[in-house]
């Protein structure tokens, strides 16, 4: 929502104000010059990048328009999940655990937190971990060195994207200088016609430097920015569940172990203790 309310602004702003001050929008409109500049950059894109980052910039987009998937709310679903999980295993020891994570998706337990079991990237990181504990590991330590490793793998996937799109958004001024020296080449061959039709050609070429300085500076870098953050929030996410395990490997009790995720969240989706308590304490019998 925020992605295109801020691309109307650059979008009324740019075009509001040369209106406003009197230019003539017609002269903006230079499809040729468009396809210079967006034609040249996809290139640079699909020479620069791998078949996966190629493949998975679409979807990278679609994230960018939906944003984070991760609020209060979700958050408070996850560690309340977390104590379910805890609380079973404090009872009746880690190898009840084994049948809810070889079948999560037909596990009682997880189907009582829909957005997280319908999350299967999450839940079957979750899942691999709690496997470890029914397998007998216990020591915390060990667990914690492999689970910051599969993380940084995975925010240096999604990063990947981000970059490149940012290393795209770099090229555009260039690519516009281009666009606008192709346009005086073609101004130069017309030179002997008269002050008005030159006037028109000269403007045509300067707009493909406007369009690659708008383009990179107005749309592709914030874009970068944004996926960059959102693809932020998954690590945080993945950084809340290893905090609530390493805890619970560690022996706390689960109320413990779910507070240890909980404070180290980001103001903005952190649950106050209050509401975490009032969650769990209303949890539905298992």
């Amino acid at each position: 929502m925020f992605v295109i309310i801020g691309i109307g602004i650059v979008v009324v702003s740019v075009i509001g104000g040369y209106v406003g001050n009197g230019g003539e929008l017609g002269v903006l409109v230079q499809p040729f010059e468009w396809i210079i500049i967006l034609g040249a950059a996809i290139g640079t894109y699909v020479i620069g990048n791998t078949k996966t980052t190629i493949f998975g910039t679409g979807k990278a987009l679609g994230v960018m328009f939906k944003g984070s998937r991760h609020n209060k709310a979700s958050y408070l679903e996850l560690l309340s999940l977390l104590y379910s999980l805890f609380k079973l295993a404090k009872t009746k020891g880690d190898l009840a655990l084994e049948s809810h994570v070889e079948k999560p998706h037909e596990s009682p337990l997880f189907q009582k937190f829909p957005k997280f079991s319908h999350d299967h990237h999450t839940l079957e990181f979750l899942c691999d971990y709690l496997r470890l504990l029914t397998l007998g590991t216990n020591n915390a330590h060990e667990v914690e060195s492999i689970i910051d490793a599969e993380i940084e793998a995975h925010h240096h996937e999604e990063a990947i994207i981000a970059n490149a799109i940012n290393t795209m958004s770099d090229a555009m001024p260039a690519l516009g200088i281009v666009a606008a020296v192709l346009g005086v080449i073609h101004t130069m061959g017309s030179i002997t016609e008269p002050p008005e039709v030159l006037g028109h050609l000269i403007g045509a070429a300067l707009c493909g430097t406007f369009m690659g300085v708008l383009l990179s500076y107005g749309f592709f870098a914030p874009f970068a920015r944004i996926l960059d953050l959102i693809y932020k929030t998954e690590s945080e996410y993945l950084s809340c569940i290893k905090n609530c395990l390493l805890a619970h490997m560690m022996g706390y009790a689960p109320q413990v172990s779910i507070e240890f995720g909980r404070k180290t969240l980001s103001p903005s989706v952190r649950p106050s203790f209050a509401e975490l308590e009032e969650t769990v304490t209303n949890l539905p019998p298992d």
